[in-house]
């Protein structure tokens, strides 16, 4: 068959079977007495092969591969058409992201368009100083949709470039809340802290309170120490055991007392708050140096009950614990009245 009707038969070009031929993937078994090429029914099979792998997205190097090599199985074939064809879906899966985030800009002019593109272009430099420099060099008017400031919060490892990220997500005016919550419930720990800290910056954006409070049960202590943190400032009261057992671990327990103290403003979260730092006072698990912090965390509180726990404390077993307490009780007893009418209001 000469190479005419092979390319009417098969709708592989002429032009197309002579690369085959200069490439070695499909040689015509035979020559016409004028020299043209001849191929066999063989030939013709094997035409159709080199189509089918083509059709799987295979470039013509990997087919001649995949047809000459004795050790390339089909199982190793079909492993790397899998990768690849996840790494482009991938590839097309971050540029419909990036339309989108175009798209939720709302871009009035091109002006707009090619300053979101760029910072998507510069939020994907493996430089951190480029990528901080990015956010906080946005032109004032220009508006960066919520979507993509959010999806740089959960991916960004840099302290510095994720604080301005989140410093620019809490001023975008989009809805952050609504892009982060999908990473507050990741399977990834990172991402959820980074979702969780995100939203305890901006707690009264819509939504946010809600979300803080479903992150107080999530099994990472990092994760629930930012929403109690954020909840417990807002007067949210569930915070409560999470701030105490801050102060029990002494994970930023100084922030949790001054929380704590905060919400021992409203006197029925008091005696609640007081009541559990005496049953930690009291719990057999408690070093010297927990029970210190507890103690050091009393004095934050509002009311006379927990000063009254204080000068008992005085009397301590523990030499340090009483020393702590006795000159915590005598600077609350030093304030002016009006202080402690202050505290107490």
């Amino acid at each position: 068959m000469l190479i005419g009707d092979v390319a009417r038969r098969s709708g592989v070009s002429s032009r197309m079977l002579r690369h085959y031929d200069a490439l070695g993937l499909v040689r015509p078994t035979g020559r016409t007495v004028g020299g043209y090429r001849e191929y066999s029914a063989e030939d013709v099979r094997r035409i159709f092969h080199v189509e089918s792998l083509r059709s799987l997205g295979l470039s013509l190097k990997q087919i001649g591969r995949a047809l000459e090599d004795p050790a390339f199985t089909p199982s190793a074939l079909v492993s790397d058409l899998i990768r690849w064809t996840e790494d482009r879906l991938a590839r097309e899966q971050e540029l419909l992201e990036r339309l989108r985030a175009i798209d939720a800009s709302a871009p009035t002019g091109w002006q707009g368009v090619l300053r979101i593109v760029e910072l998507m272009r510069e939020l994907n430099s493996t430089s951190a100083a480029r990528r901080q420099q990015a956010v906080l060099a946005r032109p004032e008017g220009v508006s960066v949709p919520a979507e993509l400031l959010a999806g740089a919060v959960l991916t960004e490892s840099d302290p510095h470039v994720a604080g301005a990220l989140r410093w620019a997500l809490a001023r975008s005016g989009g809805d952050g809340v609504a892009a982060l919550d999908a990473g507050a419930h990741s399977e990834d720990v990172d991402i959820r802290r980074r979702a969780v800290q995100a939203i305890a910056e901006m707690p009264e954006a819509p939504g946010a309170i809600a979300v803080l409070a479903d992150a107080l049960g999530d099994p990472d202590p990092t994760v629930r120490r930012h929403a109690a943190l954020a909840l417990g400032r807002h007067g949210v009261a569930a915070a409560v055991p999470t701030l105490v057992r801050m102060v029990v671990e002494g994970s930023h327990d100084v922030d949790a007392a001054e929380v704590l103290g905060t919400l021992s403003q409203d006197p029925g979260c008091a005696d609640r708050i007081t009541t559990a730092l005496v049953d930690e006072l009291a719990a057999p698990t408690a070093d010297s140096a927990t029970r210190i912090r507890l103690t050091q965390a009393l004095v934050e509180l509002a009311g006379t009950t927990a000063q009254e726990v204080l000068r008992q404390l005085a009397h301590d077993d523990d030499h340090a614990v009483a020393l702590v307490a006795s000159a915590l009780a005598g600077v609350l007893e030093e304030r002016s009245p009006e202080d402690r009418a202050d505290q107490d209001s």
